[in-house]
C-alpha cells in the first residue's frame, strides 16, 4: 500500500536512500488507490524516486483523477494501451443479475437455500459470496461452514500467507465456495466462477461492477445475485441500467430455517461480537444509512437479533467514539 510506502519514507532510516535506486514504478489498481485518498501519498513517492525510470500504470477505468495522476508519474510521451476491443462487452453484461429483498432475520436462510439449489444444479459449482466487511465475512462463513457446506474463507484480517493459500486452492478448485470481504472484488483472475452473491449494499455502484466481474469471465457466462435488506433497496437505483431483475425470495421450510438457526447458535459469541461492531461500522459511515442514527441502531439491533442474540452486544466506548456513536442511544458500550 501506497500509505505503507509513504510511513517508511517518514519513519524509516535509510529508506529514502535506498529509494534511489528504484528503476521501475508500478501503479496498479490507480483508480482504487485513488478512491480510496492515497493520491498525495503517490505524489510524496514519485518525489522520492529518479525521474530516470520506467513508469507503468493500470486502470480498470480512466476518470479524470488517473489522467491528473498519469501527467504526474509519467513523461509526456507515454504510451495509452486499452486492451478492451471495441465492440467487445463489458463483463456485467455477460452476467445473468439478479436481486432479492428480504428481512435481515432471513438472510441466512435464503443463502443457504440458495446455495443448495447451485451446488444441485452445478456439479462444477464456484461461488464467490462478498460480504460488507471482513468480520462479517467471517460470520457468514462460520455460520455456512456449520451448514456442511465447501467453505473457504478470505479477507484482510488474514494474513497474506494465509489469504494466498486460499486464494491458489480457489483458483485451482471447483466444488467450493468462497466467502471474501473485497479483497477479492479487483485484481484477482479466478477461472470458471458460476455464481457471484453479494450480502448487503456495496460501497457504491463500481464496487458491485467489480465484484460481479468475478463471474462471466473470458466470454463465459455466469449468475450474479444481489441480497439486500428493504431499507437497502435504495442501491437499485444506481444499477437500474444494467438489466438487473428482481428475483422472489424462495420460501423457506421449517426444516432449513431449524438448521439455519442451529447453526447460527453454534458461531462463537466472540465472533457475532467483532461483527456487530464492524456492521455497526460500515452502515454508519453509508451516507444514505448512517445519516439518521437512531435508526441506524434499529436496523443494528435488526443485524443483531439475525445472529440469534437477544440483546445486541456492548462495543467499547473508545470505539464508539471514532464512529461518533458514543452519545447515541440505545448502544451498549462496555
Amino acid at each position: 500500500m501506497s500509505g505503507r510506502l509513504k510511513d517508511h519514507l517518514e519513519n524509516t532510516p535509510g529508506f529514502s536512500t535506498r529509494l534511489k535506486g528504484v528503476k521501475v514504478l508500478v501503479l496498479d489498481e490507480a483508480d482504487r488507490l485513488l478512491d480510496m485518498g492515497f493520491r498525495r501519498d503517490i505524489e510524496k513517492i514519485i518525489a522520492s524516486i529518479p525521474r530516470e525510470r520506467q513508469t507503468l500504470l493500470f486502470s480498470a477505468t480512466v476518470p479524470e483523477e488517473v489522467r491528473q495522476i498519469s501527467h504526474v508519474a509519467m513523461k509526456k510521451d507515454y504510451r495509452f494501451i486499452n486492451t478492451v476491443k471495441e465492440g467487445d462487452e463489458e463483463t456485467h453484461a455477460q452476467v445473468s443479475q439478479m436481486y432479492m429483498v428480504a428481512p435481515l432475520d432471513l438472510h441466512f436462510s435464503i443463502l443457504y437455500d440458495v446455495l443448495k439449489k447451485h451446488v444441485a444444479e452445478d456439479a462444477d459449482y464456484k461461488v464467490i459470496i462478498f460480504c460488507t466487511t471482513a468480520m462479517v465475512t467471517k460470520l457468514v462463513a462460520e455460520v455456512l461452514s456449520q451448514l456442511k457446506l465447501n467453505i473457504r474463507e478470505i479477507h484482510s484480517r488474514k494474513s497474506q500467507s494465509a489469504r494466498t493459500k486460499v486464494s491458489d486452492e480457489f483458483r485451482k478448485s471447483k466444488g467450493l465456495i468462497l466467502v471474501s470481504s473485497d479483497v477479492s472484488a479487483r485484481g484477482v483472475d479466478y477461472p470458471d466462477v458460476t455464481l457471484v452473491i453479494q450480502v448487503g449494499v456495496p460501497a457504491d455502484r463500481e464496487q458491485y461492477i467489480h465484484r460481479l466481474g468475478r463471474t462471466g469471465r473470458k466470454g463465459k457466462e455466469g449468475q450474479g445475485l444481489l441480497l439486500l435488506a428493504p431499507w437497502e433497496k435504495y442501491f437499485l437505483g444506481a444499477v437500474k441500467d444494467l438489466s438487473i431483475a428482481e428475483s422472489a425470495v424462495p420460501p423457506v421450510d421449517s426444516s432449513v430455517e431449524t438448521e439455519v438457526r442451529n447453526a447460527v447458535r453454534k458461531v462463537e459469541m466472540k465472533s457475532k461480537e467483532c461483527a456487530y461492531q464492524a456492521w455497526l461500522g460500515y452502515y454508519n459511515s453509508n451516507k444514505t444509512i448512517g445519516r439518521d442514527k437512531s435508526r441506524l441502531v434499529h436496523l443494528a439491533e435488526e443485524f443483531s437479533q439475525s445472529m440469534g442474540l437477544a440483546v445486541p452486544p456492548a462495543i467499547p466506548r473508545n470505539i464508539l467514539r471514532k464512529m461518533g456513536l458514543n452519545n447515541v442511544p440505545g448502544l451498549r458500550s462496555s
